[in-house]
């Protein structure tokens, strides 16, 4: 009689978990006003077709191509990426209680990165890239105690470096502005 009691609870607690789904963690989730300022902020923006924005459990990332803010392998934003990031900045000012998060990534391949003394991995090259843009965004009001950076090098790849394609889908800066804990 234990076994079939056993059985039985082993059994309704299958079933009742069938009922509970978890939401992973890059599953989509419903917009929040976060998303809704970002997205609004970045309407008309100049270089927006090289934008991806993504509602993400507990979070909003912003992917821009690296092209979108920087001038072939240079660190700092050409002019472009300045006023992308400065159409972007508004919106990031009323993150209070949220973290903003630099990450910067590049391909394996990093041929044309600036003096390979100043750089000598990948790693070193995305640190500089997401310092870069956190100052930038600090010098537009967001404000230094919210903005953290991480530089990823070529961790995390999106796409094989095998095709110029790939590569370039590689070489990205990802915002993510982290909602704060309820």
């Amino acid at each position: 009689m234990p076994m079939k009691a056993l059985a039985a609870t082993l059994t309704a607690a299958a079933l009742l978990s069938a009922c509970v789904s978890p939401i992973p963690y890059n599953q989509l989730v419903p917009k929040s006003a976060t998303y809704q300022r970002v997205d609004a902020q970045l309407q008309g923006a100049p270089a927006a077709g090289a934008t991806q924005l993504e509602q993400l459990q507990n979070l909003v990332r912003l992917t821009l191509a690296d092209r979108s803010l920087f001038a072939g392998d240079a660190v700092e934003p050409d002019d472009a990426g300045k006023a992308l990031l400065a159409k972007l900045a508004p919106a990031l000012k009323g993150s209070s209680g949220q973290r903003v998060v630099v990450k910067s990534f590049t391909d394996s391949v990093s041929s044309g990165i600036e003096p390979p003394a100043r750089f000598p991995s990948t790693v070193e090259l995305t640190k500089a890239r997401s310092a870069a843009v956190a100052a930038f965004l600090n010098s537009q009001g967001v404000p230094a105690a919210i903005v953290h950076t991480s530089g990823l090098g070529d961790a995390h790849p999106v796409a094989l470096d095998a095709t110029p394609q790939g590569r370039a889908r590689n070489r990205r800066i990802e915002i993510d502005i982290v909602e704060a804990p309820a």
